[in-house]
């Protein structure tokens, strides 16, 4: 589900969550599934990881036409994590908010995720999306400007869906099928004898070396 293409690495992937398609012919594939207050949809996305990653963050661009205070009308992802790590006072980011080495494809997709239920106004991407969220959550509801755009995305998104095949679980029972874990094979059983008998190998060398050319040096 990946592969290098002008020194960075594409990870296309599909996201179920409420409410993207895959590029460069590679194939998608279901990574996790939520339930939104509003609706169910597939999300089609695109992670482009460049040369020197994990040192610098992936770009994370959703495929499918998102209407969304934090996502830009190419369907770039506004958000902190994707962030690099510089010294920025004016962008109003701690650096602890920012990229850094030790954050993986799992903690893109949680904060992703979480970006989507609860959309940032302060720092927005899309401004009239964001004006839109702001009057239908002050107005607890009431003002449906911002969700009757996102209802017509969604089946939108449910028609490609079908074109495209993906069946898509209507119910939180079915996002939630757990997978089995597939069982240990003897060979890996075996990679892991052989690699234990290495370490005492490794330490039985060590304690020859100390009896035969002592230097007086004690071991850091």
């Amino acid at each position: 589900c990946c592969g290098v293409c002008a020194g960075c690495q594409h990870h296309e992937l599909l996201l179920e969550t409420p409410g993207l398609t895959p590029l460069c012919g590679f194939r998608p594939f279901l990574l996790t599934g939520w339930c939104s207050r509003l609706l169910i949809v597939p999300l089609q996305a695109r992670l482009r990881f460049p040369i020197d990653y994990p040192y610098s963050p992936p770009a994370f661009r959703f495929l499918t036409k998102m209407w969304h205070p934090n996502i830009y009308e190419t369907g770039d992802v506004c958000i902190s994590i994707l962030h690099p790590p510089v010294d920025d006072p004016q962008s109003g980011e701690l650096p602890s908010e920012r990229w850094n080495p030790t954050q993986n494809v799992r903690t893109i997709l949680l904060s992703v995720i979480s970006l989507l239920n609860e959309p940032n106004t302060f720092s927005p991407a899309n401004v009239d999306a964001s004006v839109m969220y702001r009057k239908w959550k002050e107005s607890k509801g009431k003002d449906r400007e911002y969700t009757d755009i996102i209802r017509k995305q969604v089946l939108g998104t449910k028609v490609d869906a079908e074109r495209d095949g993906v069946k898509v679980p209507t119910t939180l029972a079915e996002y939630c099928v757990k997978t089995k874990t597939p069982a240990p094979d003897e060979g890996s059983d075996l990679f892991y004898d052989d690699y234990y008998e290495d370490d005492e190998m490794d330490e039985e060398a060590e304690s020859c070396y100390g009896d035969e050319d002592d230097s007086g040096n004690e071991e850091s």
